[in-house]
Parts: structure tokens; sequence; C-alpha cells
């Protein structure tokens, strides 16, 4: 990302963020959040644990391409894990934790075209799983088809998970990529993108790993919904858990759009839009935006807490070789 770009996105994420806050009237959003029913909130925090385990699984399982024998201990996996996503909240750019993982496990002798592929294919099917959500939530409000944000967030995740389709199963796709990449600057750019585009075309091979961790996605997506919901109980909007499997997908896609820093502010609209839609007031669908997002990072919490007590020296390695990747 150029010196330009990641301050313009920022900025549009503040800008966004105070323009929604200042239209939902921050005295009204004050009192939402003061008269929040604290049992339901509790009950989104203990699915975002389990929405996190289903996660850690899911990229377990995406290992299945190194040799058994290579493969490092479970417990040395989780860490990587739960530290990423530690990592990656203070890290510029949604992809921050998935580099912090791929060199993390790299750091484990795993292959680093290996390493760099298991979160690349984990990315790509929770992209997927989310698409496939919000075809589900279209088909409940079929009235949002006709919405141009909505179409250009399906149209270019489709595009993207189409290409990765092409590139794991379809050879002269992926043999295409691999000449492309003879025109990279570097030779060591040009040898680490061969390299993996070679380990993503080896998920060839694993479809039934593949299908397996695309239904785990899908049940992470699942529960995301599911805490929605409960938020929004706590901030007492009483819509039907239906108006939430339409909706959330929906917003999730228009945040997966690289317009600002993990969907800051563009998350914010997008709520206000869609639950506006729905009957809910500007104030509580704010309220209720926030707390989404601040529920990912209440997810990140076990990540903090295995950076902090062992290894510190080792996951600050972690942090500062991303410079080197």
């Amino acid at each position: 990302m150029s010196a330009f770009a990641r301050p313009a996105r920022v900025t549009l994420a503040v800008v966004l963020t105070a323009l929604i806050l200042w239209k939902s009237h921050p005295a009204q959003v004050l009192a939402v959040a003061a008269g929040a029913a604290w049992t339901p909130i509790a009950i989104a925090v203990l699915l975002t644990l389990a929405d996190r385990a289903l996660m850690a699984y899911r990229w377990v399982a995406l290992l299945c391409t190194i040799e058994h024998d290579r493969r490092p201990p479970l417990a040395a996996l989780m860490r990587v894990f739960f530290v990423s996503t530690f990592l990656g909240t203070f890290l510029p750019a949604s992809v921050g934790g998935d580099a912090v993982r791929s060199y993390g496990i790299a750091k484990l002798n795993v292959p680093g075209g290996d390493a760099v592929a298991s979160v690349v294919m984990d990315r790509f099917l929770g992209v997927a799983s989310v698409l496939i959500m919000a075809l589900v939530g279209l088909g409940l409000a079929r009235d949002l088809l006709q919405n141009a944000a909505v179409l250009v967030a399906l149209a270019a995740t489709t595009a993207l998970c189409g290409l990765t389709l092409l590139l794991v199963f379809h050879q002269p796709t992926a043999g295409a990529a691999i000449r492309m990449t003879r025109h990279l600057p570097s030779e060591r750019l040009r040898h680490g993108m061969a390299r993996l585009l070679e380990s993503i075309r080896k998920y060839a091979d694993h479809t039934p790993a593949l299908v397996v961790v695309l239904v785990c996605s899908v049940a992470v997506q699942v529960l995301r919904i599911v805490q929605a919901y409960f938020l929004g109980r706590g901030l007492g909007i009483d819509s039907p858990l239906a108006v939430y499997f339409a909706l959330i997908p929906l917003i999730l896609i228009v945040m997966l759009l690289p317009v600002t820093p993990n969907g800051l502010g563009t998350g914010q609209l997008a709520f206000a839009w869609f639950f506006g839609r729905a009957g809910v007031p500007q104030a509580e669908a704010f309220a209720l935006s926030v707390l989404f997002i601040a529920l990912g990072i209440v997810g990140n919490l076990p990540g903090a807490l295995l950076y902090a007590f062992g290894g510190e020296r080792n996951d600050s390695s972690q942090a500062r070789g991303l410079t080197r990747i």
C-alpha cells in the first residue's frame, strides 16, 4: 500500500464513523449504551470464544498439504494462531494478522510457500462462507438486489472466490499465473510468488479437507449472526433473528471491501443503512455496529494472554519480521 493510500483509508474511516455518529445523535447513542442489558451481551461474548475455536480448527485442518512428520505440534500452532489474531488488531491493513501467522508458522520450520498458502486458503474459505451467507440473506431480503453497493460488493467477492478456485483446480489458470510472476521486479519476489502458487495448487488433491473447512467457515458466520442478534437484544433491538440472517452477511460483504482499515467506517455506514431499512433507529444501529466490531477485539484477547506470558521475544520478532516478508 502506498504512503498516500494508507492515511487516506484511515481518514475515510474516521470521517465515515464521525458522520454516522453525528447523524445518530451522540446523546442518544450514549443513552442506548447506558441502558444495555448485559446478559445477552455476555452470551455474545461466549459465542465469540466458540467461533475463535472453530477458526483455529479450520486453519489447522488446512495444513493437510504438509507432510505429517513436518507439522508443528498442535500447541505451537494454537499459539501462532491466537497471537497472530491479537497482533493483527494493531497492525495496518486487514491482512496484518495473516502476515504474522504466516511468518510465525514459517519459523516453525514449515516451508514458506506452504505457510502462506494455508493462510491464503483460510482467508479465501472465510470470504467464500460470507458470500454463501450473503446469498442466503438476499433470499430473505430480495429488495436489496436493487442496491448498487450490494451488487458491487457481491461481484467483487464472487470474482475473488472464482479466481482462487481457478488457481487451485484449473491448471491452465495456475500456469498463466506462474508465468506472470516472471515479470515481477525482483528475483526473490518472483521465486516467492511461484512457490506460493505451487503450494496453493496442492489443495487440488485435498478437496475433502476444503469442504470440511468451508462447512466450519459457514458455521463461524452463523455464530457471528447469532452474536449480533444477542448484542441487539442487549441494546433493546427487538428485530427477529431472521432479520440478522438477512442483513449481517451483507454488512460483512461491505466491510470486506478494501476501502477502510478492517471495515471501520464502512461497517458503521452499513449497519445504519441496512438496519435502518428494517426499522431500527440510527442510535441503536450505530451502537450495535460498535459492539459488533468490539466483539471481534474481545475475541482476540486470548492471544494477548499468550503474547504476555511466555515467548515474548519470539512473538516480538514475528511482528518485526513482517518487514522482511
